[in-house]
């Protein structure tokens, strides 16, 4: 008996230490793997992490949610940028085509096909038209589309609930595009049609506004504007967009947050067939990087998606016009992708429609634009 009850105790002892033995290998083990997983930095400041979750943000709308897998397996099936032109206009167009029709539906709006100056172009009234205070005021929308496709379908899916909810007259502008035509032809175009609205409508009267590419674009005709001595707009909207380039840290984690592979360094504005041979130091490319010229900018707002890649875009430019003098109103939608708005649906597309009606009806007709002349 006594020696039975040895041999446990020294069984129990034995199975302490062998489990005790593999515990501390498990868990030096585990810490690492933990630290060959943890976020490294090294001297630029640059910070690798090889693993990570990131579930989408509580304070987005379950709307948002539900449609937040279907923008992930739209940028999967897009064809590369750049490559085939023909591919990307027909795949965009189609995805366009369905939200304008969606639009319609929600937002009653009149459509007809003007030209101004030369430049087609898109007039979209409200389908019980526009409020009596708002006959005198005018908005023009650039569309978006990496200054490659956007033209018609994407032009109306900016324009129609802007103008609906606004009670306003929106003419959205088919610019030229790359790789057709290079810069500064879009500008030009928009110089075409605001000259010619000049005609009918007083300068503090008359809005700019775009998204992306139709942002930038809104950027650089304000800039335009000024080298040809006309007066300022009333007010502009960049949107998913800035006076800078599409960089800071967003450019990286923006890409991330949306499933996309991260980058290795920004994709600069430049880079698109549209710029080519345009220098990115010019302020009519980037006119974040004059302070005159953005001190003559008219109030600006500025509007993004935490998951956007543009959103440090945005937000170095609104940095950039106040200290400039500018007056700014800057809005971020948490949990949002770039050109989130574009789907009519989401509650957030929604909130964005009556900051952009309020913003223009706010600006629009304040005595500043005479000023603001080069």
């Amino acid at each position: 008996m006594f020696h039975s009850t040895t041999r446990v105790r020294a069984l129990i002892m034995i199975s302490r230490r062998f489990t005790s033995s593999v515990l501390f290998t498990l868990f030096f083990a585990v810490a690492a793997q933990a630290q060959e997983n943890a976020p490294k930095i090294d001297a630029t400041g640059t910070v690798s992490s090889p693993a990570a979750r990131f579930p989408f943000s509580v304070f987005a709308s379950k709307e948002a949610l539900a449609r937040f897998g279907g923008i992930f397996k739209e940028g999967k099936a897009a064809p590369p940028l750049g490559q085939d032109i023909q591919a990307s206009r027909a795949f965009y167009d189609k995805i366009n085509s369905d939200r304008a029709e969606r639009m319609k539906k929600l937002y009653p709006v009149e459509i007809a096909a003007q030209k101004f100056a030369g430049v087609a172009a898109e007039v979209v009234t409200p389908k019980d038209g526009v409020d009596a205070h708002n006959a005198q005021r005018v908005l023009i929308n650039l569309h978006g589309g990496a200054f490659l496709w956007g033209a018609g379908s994407g032009g109306l899916v900016e324009a129609i609930p802007v103008a609906s909810v606004g009670k306003i007259k929106v003419i959205t502008v088919d610019y030229r595009q790359g790789p057709e035509h290079t810069f500064p032809a879009a500008s030009e175009d928009v110089e075409k049609v605001y000259r010619e609205l000049l005609k009918t409508y007083k300068p503090q009267n008359i809005g700019i506004y775009g998204c992306s590419a139709g942002g930038a674009l809104t950027a650089e005709a304000t800039a335009w504007l000024q080298t040809k001595d006309l007066p300022a707009p009333g007010a502009i909207g960049i949107f998913c967009a800035g006076v800078v380039d599409f960089a800071g840290d967003s450019a990286y984690t923006g890409h991330l947050l949306m499933g996309e592979p991260v980058p290795e360094q920004a994709f600069p504005l430049t880079a698109l067939s549209y710029f080519k041979g345009a220098d990115p130091a010019n302020p009519l490319v980037l006119p974040g990087s004059s302070r005159d010229v953005l001190a003559k900018f008219p109030s600006t707002l500025l509007v993004s998606g935490s998951r956007d890649f543009a959103m440090s875009a945005a937000l170095r430019s609104n940095e950039l016009l106040t200290e400039a003098g500018a007056r700014t109103e800057l809005h971020v939608w948490e949990g949002m992708w770039h050109s989130f708005f574009s789907d009519p649906e989401l509650p957030e597309s929604k909130a964005m429609y009556a900051v952009v009606a309020r913003f223009f009806d706010r600006e629009l007709g304040r005595d500043t634009a005479a000023s603001k002349r080069h």
